[in-house]
This record gives C-alpha cells, structure tokens and sequence, in this order.
C-alpha cells in the first residue's frame, strides 16, 4: 500500500510546491481543498468538483456525525463511496464548529458536550470520539481534536486553550493508533502572539504528525493581523511535512498565505459566494444580481474556460439568479471554483520556475484593475 508522505519539487522564498502521496491519490500543493460540509459540495456533482482540477475535499466532522451519523455513514461504506467521491478526503476535528456554539456548549479536560443545532439532541466530543468518527467515516487526513478560541480574546484565555488543545492533541495521537497509509495532522493554535505559538509548535513536534495546521486564524482577527503570525508560524513547523491553513479564504488571502510557506487551505467561501450571486474573477468580484448585467451579452470572464464561461452570458446569468433558478448556483460555484484552481495552478508553475513574485505581481494588477464596465 502506498503509504501518506510527502515531498519538495521546488521553492522560491518561502512559497513551495510539491506533492502529497496517498493510497487514493496525489495531492499537488499548494493545494486549495473545496468544502463538502455535509457529503457534498453545494450546487457541484463530484465529477464536475474534480474537473475544476481539485485533488481533494474536506468533509465536516460535526455535521456528519449529526447527520447522517458517522456508523451509518460506515455501514453504507465510508464517505468516499458514500459522496461517490474516489480520490482523498481530509476531515476536520468538529472543534471549530462547536466553538461556535455559544451558549449550547460546554467545556472540560475531557472534551465538549453540547446541544446539536438540528434537534437539540445532546452529544459529547472527545479526542477518542473525534478519532473515532473520523475512522468511521474513512477520512485519509484526520485532524486532531482541538479547542479554537475567537479573536480577539485576552493572550490569558488564548495560552489556556492552546494548551488544552496541546493535552487534547496528544489524546488524540494515541487514540488515531498506528493507521498505515492514513495521516494525522496537529493543529498549532496561540492566537496571534508568537511565543504561544513558539510554545504549541514545539509540542506538537514533539508528539509528532504526519503533517500540520496553522489554525486559530481566519477568526475575527484581519488579514494585517493573519499575515503577521504567517510571517512567522509556518516556519515553526517541520519543513518535510505539509503545512496547512485552516478555512482561508479569499484569493488575496490565499495567495498571501502560500507566499508565507503554506500548502494547503479550505473555505466555504467560493461555492458560498456562488450561491448568493457573487463571481471571483481574475479582475475581483463580480455581482450577478447588479441590473448592470441585464442586457450584458460577455462572459463573466472572457479568458476563463470553465463552462459558465464558455457557455453563458452575465446577462442570463443575471436572469438565472433573479428566477432563483437552481442553474444559477449551479455555474457560479462551477466558475468560483475553477477560478480557484486555476489561482492554485498558476502558483505551483511560477514556485516552480522562480517567478512566484511576477506572478504574484501580475494578480495583484490584475485585480486592481477591476471589472470591466458593460458594453
């Protein structure tokens, strides 16, 4: 069996392309993973999810375990057959999200009870559950169990979550067990000051994994204040392992974090966005549902070749979302997320050849020139 490891093609500055191995497939990084929140990635069949060129999906720990329940999820085959979904999955922790329970939670040494959203139904996550739900469902990358506090919060409260999330991420280490052809990632947390996440790192790497998330970040503390801590956080981590930024983010966000040293990143963002009108495009964002698209015969982008592109004007793109027609999300994910791709592609090639700074350059102008007006 081909076991998870992974490997250096090249790297300019900071920024690296490589690729990741495992039984189900390569991964090639830096890699941008779309989220399948509850076993699908809203709006997108699987087979048009890889064709936007994604090697990868994240599924979501917490809604899965509430719904459809991870031992059924097991009974029908694990998620890959289940999503008919064939290449790897990674899985968060849950953690994130039951943090976002205020009020419906409640926190110990031994993990989280908390009400589900759903029902009310009261559930208990640990280490060991996490792990637990996480084999059930099959996931090739299973992400410890960890504590996540909102920014901004007092460095006190900070330095007692990361340390919690530490004890938990030793919990969770033993409870993954020895899972040949499976990875672990540690999850660093500290919040945005460097000697907590100094402190995290060190621990982490001392319990050992097979590769490593940048979390606690994308949550409430702005992008200045995000960059500042990847200016100096991934370097922490091992550089033989893959380094991974949790839930980011926009594209400006994500081409910063790769100039950081980052390998792979999620976010709801691009299949969210395209179902509420919103396009990104190599010019910004567009908005479908602006009156301005009505009679517009372009594309959303003439030099994109997805098929909302190839195939749609703005104008009934515009028609589309106003009808509330299901084909509107449909293509608008379709496009974010082939644009997102294609930003992911565009970077392996310019780390790859030494010219990520022209190339980041060129985004940038790009960018700055924004849309252009309707003809």
């Amino acid at each position: 069996m081909t076991r998870f490891s992974f490997s250096l093609n090249a790297t300019d500055g900071p920024a690296r392309t490589g690729k990741i191995s495992t039984p189900r497939g390569e991964i090639r990084t830096p890699a941008f993973m779309p989220v399948g929140t509850a076993g699908t990635v809203k709006a997108m069949l699987p087979g048009s999810v890889r064709e936007t060129g994604a090697d990868i999906l994240l599924g979501n720990t917490y809604h899965l375990m509430l719904r459809p329940g991870a031992e059924r999820v097991a009974r029908l085959g694990g998620l890959h057959r289940f999503m008919n979904w064939e290449r790897p999955i990674l899985t968060d922790s849950g953690g994130f999200q039951v943090m976002s329970l205020a009020g419906l939670r409640k926190l110990t040494e031994a993990g989280v009870t908390f009400k589900s959203h759903i029902d009310g139904s009261k559930h208990e996550l640990t280490p060991e559950r996490s792990m637990e739900i996480q084999r059930l469902l099959g996931s090739d990358i299973v992400m410890c169990f960890d504590e996540c506090p909102a920014l901004p919060a007092s460095e006190e409260a900070v330095a007692e979550s990361m340390r919690l999330s530490m004890r938990w991420a030793a919990r969770s280490k033993e409870a993954f067990g020895d899972r040949p052809g499976y990875a672990l990632f540690g999850i660093q947390q500290g919040g945005v000051t460097q000697e907590l996440r100094a402190e995290s790192a060190e621990k982490l790497v001392e319990i050992g994994f097979d590769g490593y998330a940048v979390g606690g970040l994308a949550v409430g503390e702005g992008q200045e204040a995000m960059f500042g801590v990847l200016d100096y956080a991934p370097g922490m981590l091992p550089e033989d392992r893959p380094r991974y930024l949790m839930g980011v983010g926009k594209p400006d966000d994500i081409v910063g974090a790769v100039k950081r040293g980052i390998d792979m990143m999620d976010c709801v963002l691009p299949s969210r966005s395209g179902r509420t009108g919103q396009a990104w495009t190599r010019r910004g964002q567009v908005n479908i549902k602006n009156a301005r698209h009505m009679d517009d015969p372009r594309p959303l982008d003439e030099d994109c070749t997805c098929p909302a592109c190839r195939n749609y004007s703005r104008a009934y793109l515009h028609h589309v979302f106003r009808s509330q027609e299901i084909i509107s999300s449909m293509l608008l994910t379709w496009h974010n997320l082939h644009y997102y791709q294609q930003i992911m592609e565009g970077m392996r090639g310019a780390i790859a050849a030494g010219t990520f700074a022209e190339w980041e350059a060129a985004f940038h102008a790009g960018r700055a020139e924004g849309d252009i007006e309707p003809v």
